[in-house]
């Protein structure tokens, strides 16, 4: 016996990769459900190599006897649907931003605070955080425990993938317009993209930060350490797929970069790529489809008493978005749901 799965947006680009993580790591699913839109209805879906699933609607799919939804619709569709799942008994493990910052709601990435899936119990809702939250706290969480952050500066290098499908189509068309001297067309992104970067990723808040950023703060926070201070820079690159994040750290008590790379050697879901010399390190077309956050570039901070300065990187759609999820929804099963 296992469980029946439910993808909530999964002809999407984190949609797709969530069918294709549940069958590489071979979750214990009975039946695998493709929801979408209805103009998304009877599209074919792979989930895993031999098998093809035609996707259902989403407004008429009933989720009683669905024990766990992946859901990654976007925000405003999650709103409406997470909650009516969740009141079915089918436990929703939330891609969006909707729910993350809910009292109620456990905002978990496994390494780092597994014991917060318990609080499902509130409203039968999950939330997986952003994509560069994710692998920034991976990366923090050993190094918190060995010396204690005080302060987190965090600017984010985020691919177009971040966007959907259409930042990737539109950094595609830019730049071959750009070699074959058409015009430029934007849609998208706020600037060009293609040739460029724009610190500039979703709508600006009253503090003169966007919203990205935002979530940065209150998510590492929430999932970390409420007492931790952190500033972010968010910027959108050319880059398709991989988000890269430059992080300098204050800590509570000393520590050095050789401590630092052990902690972070040891760490689970890490990979540690630091040598210093040339292609010593990692970047973000090398970890396109790889599961583990890559920490290189660590070094010592001179400017602030206990200081550590990392490079981290990550395939966003994979540990970013649906990898998170599936090992959310892997300990879900394990340690919480019956079959």
């Amino acid at each position: 016996m296992g469980y029946k799965v439910a993808v909530i947006g999964a002809t999407g680009n984190v949609g797709r990769e969530i069918l294709a993580t549940l069958a590489a790591r071979q979750f214990p699913a009975s039946e695998v459900v493709a929801l979408a839109s209805s103009r998304s209805v009877g599209k074919e879906v792979s989930f895993g190599e031999k098998t093809i699933l035609k996707v259902r609607d989403l407004d008429t799919y009933d989720f009683a006897g669905t024990d766990i939804a992946l859901s990654s619709p976007g925000a405003k569709v999650s709103a409406k649907y997470s909650p009516r799942a969740a009141a079915a008994g089918c436990v929703v493990i939330d891609n969006t931003s909707h729910f993350r910052m809910d009292p109620d709601v456990p905002l978990v990435v496994p390494e780092v605070n597994p014991e917060a899936i318990a609080g499902y119990t509130k409203r039968n809702i999950i939330a997986n955080p952003n994509c560069s939250t994710i692998q920034m706290v991976v990366a923090l969480k050993p190094l918190h425990d060995l010396a204690t952050i005080k302060r987190v500066v965090v600017s984010t290098y985020q691919s177009v993938s971040g966007a959907g499908r259409e930042g990737m189509d539109e950094l595609f068309n830019q730049t071959r317009a750009i070699y074959v001297n058409d015009p430029i067309s934007r849609t998208k992104f706020t600037k060009q993209i293609a040739f460029n970067v724009i610190p500039h990723i979703d709508v600006f808040m009253d503090d003169g930060a966007t919203k990205e950023e935002w979530k940065l703060v209150v998510e590492t926070k929430k999932i970390l350490d409420p007492k931790i201070k952190v500033i972010a820079t968010a910027v959108r690159v050319p880059v398709f797929i991989g988000h890269s994040e430059a992080i300098n750290l204050e800590f509570e008590k000393p520590i050095t970069a050789d401590e630092a790379r052990e902690a972070l050697r040891k760490a689970k879901g890490v990979t540690v790529i630091d040598h210093r010399a040339d292609e010593g390190y990692v970047t973000p077309v090398e970890v396109a489809g790889d599961d583990p956050v890559f920490v290189s570039r660590i070094r010592e901070d001179s400017t602030v008493e206990n200081g550590i300065v990392l490079w981290v990187v990550a395939d966003n759609l994979r540990k970013g978005a649906a990898l998170n999820a599936v090992q959310i929804a892997e300990v879900l099963a394990r340690k919480y749901l019956k079959t």
